[in-house]
């Protein structure tokens, strides 16, 4: 059996221990993450784990899935009544006290009607958390993935290098960078576990606009083309001088990267040259620290000290509101923000396999915003930078 096809039976198995030692009978999945993560397979279907069991029930793409998944044949269906669907799996009346689970946290209303009504009886529980908390460890074959999407990040960094200028508008250089990343492999979309979730193609921001944040994102945004998507590249013109926030993220084979750069149309004012380069030394400061073992909590406390330490205490983590972000960092995988997040009043720590983007910013309040933002990964000896574009301000 080849080697990726042993790693996915191995998630179904830890998944399958995680539901007997929570007493769960079985779990029902729906959400096409996490279906991808156990089968290979994104085709909409429901996953259903006992125990001593899986199986696939296809909904639509059945031949698809089929060639797709790394199940065997036997175990794929094609099959979209729920009724059915519970029925071969858990068959007869609920035993007394027998539970289901479920990713409860985007279940709506009327699907979970509609679930509990063909679970005939049997207590749905959420099991999103315990999902969560074993994609939260990436293996080889994942790491592999956000590897090239780091490099179609860097393509659209070159990609912007080539073409900034003054008179270009932000959405003209949005569009380029977004281009670039196409063509070097990016799918052109992103998932967030939200059943609204709004972000265009990526923060993209000049001059005044560094300053907006949409409450859609509680990062600096941009000012986007309309309120409806308050997010992104406006079709404000670049002007000489002009700082310019580019942080469009990517996703290659299902897996993210995340990274921000600062770029000057022309020559960079020396404050925000002196700015970045602080910046840039406090994320190495933090990231020498970021191994196994390494307190969360420990982490972002002691990136605000040395924040302090630095002379940025009025400006670190700060929006144009006067609010302060509560982290530093999130992970990152099949979604662009999952467990763990990097915030003062996290209670877990790193450990090998995690990856994570380190997301810091400086907003002074009568002066400049610059922001820097890598992907690193959580190796036995330390922290790996995975992105590779220069973290400067480049001037263009």
């Amino acid at each position: 059996m080849p080697e990726d096809k042993v790693s996915k039976a191995d998630r179904i198995r830890q998944f399958q221990k995680v539901l007997e030692d929570n007493g769960i009978a079985g779990a029902l999945l729906f959400h096409s993450r996490d279906i991808f993560y156990y089968t290979n397979t994104a085709q909409p279907s429901y996953l259903l784990i006992r125990p001593d069991e899986c199986m696939l029930f296809v909904r639509r793409g059945y031949e698809i899935a089929l060639k797709e998944a790394w199940l065997d044949a036997g175990q794929i269906s094609s099959e979209r009544n729920l009724d059915k669907i519970i029925q071969t799996m858990f068959p007869g009346p609920a035993l007394p006290g027998e539970k289901i689970g479920a990713e409860l946290d985007l279940l709506t209303i009327p699907h979970a009607r509609a679930v509990n009504s063909a679970l005939n009886g049997r207590k749905l529980v959420d099991v999103s958390p315990y999902i969560l908390r074993q994609r939260m460890l990436k293996d080889g074959c994942e790491i592999n993935s956000i590897r090239k999407a780091c490099s179609s990040i860097h393509s659209g960094h070159l990609a912007a290098a080539s073409v900034l200028s003054a008179g270009i508008s932000e959405l003209e250089l949005a569009a380029a960078v977004e281009n670039a990343q196409r063509i070097a492999g990016h799918e052109g979309c992103f998932f967030l576990r939200s059943t609204d979730f709004v972000m265009s193609r990526g923060p993209l921001a000049s001059s005044d606009n560094l300053r907006c944040t949409s409450g859609t994102l509680f990062t600096l945004a941009g000012a986007g083309l309309s309120n409806a998507v308050p997010t992104g590249p406006s079709r404000r013109i670049l002007e000489p001088s002009d700082l310019v926030l580019i942080d469009i993220p990517t996703c290659v084979e299902g897996y993210h990267a995340d990274q921000s750069r600062m770029y000057a149309v022309g020559k960079a004012p020396s404050r925000a040259k002196d700015l970045s380069e602080t910046l840039r030394e406090l994320a190495d400061h933090i990231i020498q620290f970021m191994r196994p073992g390494a307190s969360i909590k420990d982490l972002v406390d002691d990136a605000l000290f040395q924040a302090e330490k630095m002379g940025l205490k009025d400006s670190f983590m700060k929006f144009g509101n006067g609010s302060r972000a509560h982290f530093i960092g999130h992970g990152l995988g099949l979604e662009i923000s999952e467990p763990p997040l990097l915030a003062a009043s996290g209670d877990a720590m790193l450990l090998e396999g995690m990856i994570l983007a380190l997301e810091l910013h400086v907003m002074e309040s009568n002066g400049y915003t610059v922001k820097l933002e890598d992907t690193l990964n959580i190796t036995k000896s330390g922290a790996e930078l995975l992105t590779f574009s220069p973290r400067i301000l480049i001037e263009v």
